[in-house]
């Protein structure tokens, strides 16, 4: 597989804060109609969701787009319980990393590799069946290193985000503070490590071509939420800032874990206190899924209120896209989603489709 580390780097660094970036966007803003298409940044291109279909736009190192389009199907299945507040929060943030990461990896093996000479010459004196069993073994070996990845990158979250800020919390006992004030530098020390981790990856080179598309995915889906017709110009001059956004989920994420972790300030053993965070992850995960829901579909004055934060951490994590990466999230959106009909349908607007010789000239 082509640019594996690259694909690794990928999925443990961008991994760590796009699992919640493809949760459906359902909410108003405005004259903003819910569309239900959610997207996620890849390397050098776009996924986008809707519905049971979603799509990979990359661009290749020829210039040309690469356009995948799967079924989609969530890893854990369609059981009714999996749909329950809290559960579906859990099941919703594990199931987008998994998608998430093994569409990073597809790009990165699309974007940064061409296949060699050698291996081509390799693969020209195979037999079909010989072709078939290593696309076979190939696959495999692909499926085992997404879960891995994934495994790792909750791994490295939780140790980060979650049991690392207590540790240096706990220091301060040595100087006679109580649970409640370690509590609260723990609170501190989470939100300066999540701070500082997004001011540190946005610095990255090839994490900010990534923020870029990000930026490109945001674009496409409020230009068409907001009536317009997706053209370069109009998704350009739309916002890059979206309520619902992976950034947005996990920032609360940490809010809400440390309003829940007061709960351990009465308990007395520290190896509980620390064990009981990890236990609280689902929970806190789950919580900040129902909030943002009720955030994304709510035109309150305190669901605005909720949203700020995200809204100005998104600053970071996205980028101005060029015309050329709006182009690939445009391609992306439309292997999935006709908006055109949802344009008619939402703001009674008709736009022509474009005639099989336009389509031909496009491509």
């Amino acid at each position: 597989m082509g640019n594996l580390n690259l694909s690794l780097l990928s999925g443990i660094i961008v991994g760590a804060f796009c699992p919640g970036i493809f949760l459906f966007y359902t909410y108003r803003e405005n004259i903003m109609r819910s569309s239900n298409i959610g997207g996620q940044a890849v390397m050098e291109g776009i996924m986008m969701r809707h519905k049971d279909k979603y799509s990979i736009a990359v661009r290749r190192p020829d210039k040309e787009i690469e356009l995948k389009v799967e079924d989609y199907k969530c890893i854990f299945g369609n059981a009714k319980f999996l749909k329950y507040p809290l559960i579906r929060g859990v099941v919703s943030f594990v199931d987008s990393l998994v998608v998430g990461t093994k569409c990073l990896m597809y790009s990165a093996e699309i974007a940064g590799d061409e296949e060699n000479e050698e291996e081509a010459e390799k693969n020209a004196s195979l037999t079909e069946e010989e072709l078939a069993a290593k696309k076979k073994k190939e696959d495999r070996q692909f499926k085992w290193l997404l879960y891995i990845t994934v495994a790792i990158s909750i791994v490295v979250s939780i140790a980060a985000f979650m049991l690392l800020p207590y540790a240096l919390a706990s220091l301060c006992r040595k100087v006679g503070a109580s649970e409640f004030v370690v509590t609260i530098v723990e609170a501190f020390v989470k939100l300066a490590l999540f701070m500082g981790y997004m001011l540190l990856i946005s610095r990255m080179k090839d994490i900010q071509r990534t923020f870029m598309y990000h930026g490109a995915e945001h674009k496409c889906i409020n230009c068409v939420e907001h009536g317009l017709p997706l053209t370069v110009e109009n998704v350009l001059a739309s916002s890059r800032l979206h309520k619902r956004c992976g950034t947005s989920f996990l920032f609360l994420v940490m809010i809400v874990s440390i309003f829940l972790h007061f709960i351990f300030v009465l308990v007395p053993v520290y190896w509980v206190r620390l064990f009981g965070r990890l236990l609280m992850v689902p929970i806190v995960a789950g919580i900040s899924f129902e909030i943002i829901q009720w955030a994304g579909r709510s035109d309150s004055k305190i669901a605005d209120f909720f949203s700020k934060p995200g809204l100005a951490m998104q600053k970071l994590t996205t980028k101005e896209p060029t015309a050329d990466m709006a182009e690939v999230a445009i391609k992306a959106v439309e292997a999935v989603f006709d908006w055109r009909a949802y344009l008619k349908d939402e703001f009674d607007l008709e736009i022509p489709y474009p005639s099989d010789e336009e389509t031909v000239a496009e491509k």
